[in-house]
């Protein structure tokens, strides 16, 4: 598991106090100060960070341009930045799949604190996904069989439904628009379909959830997207 955290941000001062944070979490820090040069050092290093911290306001491709293409090809955990307190650039970020977001002038210590839980939020799907078995609340899930228990009773899930389930579980507290869903799921962004999606997970909810009109696992959040409950 890789220990590299990549830093996007024209202010060299404050890249710099990041990279004292990151190195006090024992971490190790690239710092790109566009948003061309940090998607050149993704691909270059062949997507092993295990954290980018990306400002929203960039020179030349902004901070959601970064993150929308860095989307196509990476699940990495993503810390936006901005000077802007304003909501809808919160929503647009987690649209995009920011998993965390932090308004300047922020504290260091609260830096550090979401530094940390990114990170070891990364590193414990990571362990997780390498298991044949994702063990959730009730909820035993077997990748190697395909099968799917809930209170030791099996569930019958067709193979996209089962797929979903996988893709949601193993990404359990992150948040993602149906389009992601379905890019990740179907692997096929152009015949994305908003309303597929919601029957899918409609019929995801009625096999899996004690009570589908008030859902335990797949949570919606409202405005952007879906995500499996982070407490089980």
């Amino acid at each position: 598991m890789t220990n590299k955290v990549l830093i996007i941000d024209d202010d060299i001062e404050l890249c710099a106090l990041i990279e004292k944070c990151v190195t006090k979490q024992e971490l190790e820090a690239d710092i790109a100060y566009t948003g061309n040069a940090g998607l050149k050092k993704i691909e270059e290093q062949n997507n092993i960070y295990c954290l980018v911290i990306l400002d929203v306001m960039l020179p030349g491709i902004n901070g959601f341009q970064v993150l929308s293409e860095l989307r196509k090809s990476s699940m990495v955990p993503v810390l936006m930045l901005t000077a802007k307190g304003d909501e809808v650039d919160k929503v647009t970020g987690l649209r995009l799949g920011a998993d965390d977001y932090l308004t300047k002038p922020f504290s260091i210590n609260e830096l550090m604190a979401r530094i940390g839980s990114l990170v070891r939020r990364y590193t414990t799907f990571n362990q997780a996904v390498s298991s044949d078995i994702l063990n959730v609340k009730n909820m035993s899930i077997d990748k190697e069989t395909r099968t799917v228990c809930i209170n030791e009773k099996t569930v019958d899930l067709t193979g996209k439904e089962f797929d979903l389930l996988v893709f949601l579980a193993s990404n359990k507290g992150r948040v993602f628009t149906k389009k992601q869903i379905y890019t990740q799921v179907w692997d096929d962004e152009y015949a994305f379909d908003d309303n597929n999606i919601m029957s899918f997970i409609s019929k995801l909810r009625k096999k899996i959830e004690p009570d589908a009109e008030h859902p335990f696992y797949i949570l919606t959040v409202h405005g952007v997207g879906y995500r499996f409950n982070k407490e089980v």
